[in-house]
């Protein structure tokens, strides 16, 4: 973790002088203990630890980040509250790093919640008075999710936004494999709404590749 977050540190470094004045942040990032589990229960969030235990599990990773010299801490893909929660407290107990915590979310009809069925305008109001929390948002989700998600988290805080969604692509837990997309992402459709909800960080999560975050650029000139 260490070296990774090293070297792009130093490639940040090495490109600063072709972007003078621009100089681009390190973020380390750590995801839930369901993905640790191995059988998508970030997508679920059919797990419950305890404080204690959420600190026992992440406090090696954030304090390797930190010691690495990341600028922000990227907590992404929470299916959980409780589990963001204490992992924010972490945060600001052991790094002077801000954080941005992304949420993984579903939509049944009704509300956005969260994959374990907390409302996210409930996650959104804690986000709300988390001072280390600098963004909030939702990451490895649809990209249809994206803008109700949004739509809900603007109306809760007023702390920029983020959004990386999957490619569009759906996972099968059952079978482990992904299932191919009924249609490409009109990303060039699709990102300046983003944007205009407040998004101020915008990218791409799993499946997606570099023509897709190309295209998210072009969308944002």
């Amino acid at each position: 973790i260490r070296d990774a977050a090293e070297l792009a540190r130093l490639a940040v470094e090495d490109r600063a002088d072709r972007r003078p004045g621009r100089r681009a942040l390190v973020a380390g990032s750590i995801g839930p203990f369901g993905a640790y589990l191995c059988d998508g229960s970030e997508y679920t969030g059919t797990y419950e630890l305890s404080p204690a235990e959420y600190r026992v599990f992440h406090v090696e990773r954030v304090r390797a980040l930190a010691e690495a010299g990341v600028d922000v801490l990227a907590v992404e893909t929470m299916p959980r509250l409780d589990e963001a929660r204490a992992l924010v407290g972490l945060i600001a107990a052991e790094t002077d790093r801000p954080a941005w915590v992304c949420f993984q979310v579903r939509r049944d009809g009704g509300p956005v919640v969260l994959a374990d069925g907390t409302p996210l305008v409930e996650a959104t109001r804690w986000a709300q008075e988390e001072d280390t929390v600098a963004a909030v948002g939702v990451n490895c989700v649809a990209p249809a999710l994206v803008a109700p998600a949004l739509e809900t988290l603007a109306s809760g805080t007023g702390k920029p936004l983020v959004c990386y969604p999957n490619s569009g692509e759906a996972w099968d837990a059952r079978s482990r494999r992904w299932r191919p997309a009924r249609t490409p992402v009109d990303w060039a459709r699709l990102v300046p709404g983003w944007l205009a909800s407040g998004a101020r960080l915008i990218g791409g999560c799993c499946r997606t590749r570099p023509a897709d975050i190309a295209r998210i650029a072009a969308a944002l000139r």
